[in-house]
């Protein structure tokens, strides 16, 4: 059950404009499970390297559980690449942990998952399981309607979905604040996960809300607490 909420957590996306006008913030979310009294929290942070890469950082805890994840990229022609992605999750009974290298003069991706060796040939457009929401939300301010991305899964490579469902007030700890609803798109027949997220244009498509629904009918919402984007707090009206 906490390991659900750490996932859930773990799809906190960050702010997203073009490409070239990415901009350093800071994010902390509260985290609830609707049937059990259990909450958890998160922060994601998005800072520019001196080499002119960035790093996105993200913790999450819950509890005796906790998850961090770390990637760094860069940009060329307003395209993100995946440099390198690390993944660890500790005290839910079983521990994961991933790290992966992506190297644009070979084409490969090579890495481990637990002790499990990765390699994958990398193919323009892949990305890790974090820059691609980083991907999205830079095509939901772009006012697309509907998304796909080939993200890295371990020694897989897995398609996400997602569909605009349409403009949405979201009431968080910072305000109320108007925002755009996004929905994963996922085959019912093989998943009755559902998940829907809430991203603000006005403070560069950052997220501010996510309810996932697992099959179990067990229902996680993330909320934003509060942040900052290009040095300015976010604020509700």
């Amino acid at each position: 059950m906490r390991r659900a909420l750490l996932l859930a957590l773990s799809l906190l996306a960050i702010p997203a404009v073009q490409a070239a006008d990415l901009q350093p913030f800071t994010a902390s979310y509260t985290a609830d499970w609707k049937q059990l009294p259990m909450s958890g929290s998160a922060e994601r942070s998005l800072t520019k390297n001196s080499d002119g890469n960035w790093t996105l950082n993200f913790k999450a805890s819950m509890m005796i559980a906790s998850l961090t994840e770390t990637s760094t990229f860069k940009v060329e022609n307003n395209s993100l690449l995946p440099l390198t992605y690390t993944f660890e999750r500790g005290g839910l009974g079983k521990a994961k942990k991933v790290n992966l290298d992506f190297d644009w003069a070979t084409k490969m991706v090579t890495g481990t998952e637990n002790k499990d060796p990765v390699k994958l040939p990398l193919i323009s457009g892949m990305l890790d399981k974090s820059t691609y929401q980083l991907a999205l939300q830079r095509d939901v301010a772009a006012g697309k309607k509907s998304m796909s991305y080939q993200v890295v899964e371990g020694e897989d490579v897995d398609t996400y979905d997602f569909r605009v469902l349409g403009p949405e007030k979201v009431e968080t700890k910072a305000g109320s604040i108007d925002a755009i609803k996004v929905e994963r798109v996922r085959d019912p027949t093989k998943n009755k996960r559902t998940t829907v997220m809430w991203f603000a244009p006005k403070w560069d498509s950052l997220l501010v809300r996510l309810q996932q629904v697992e099959t179990d009918g067990k229902e996680y919402n993330i909320m934003l607490l509060d942040g900052t984007v290009g040095g300015k707090t976010v604020k509700g009206d």
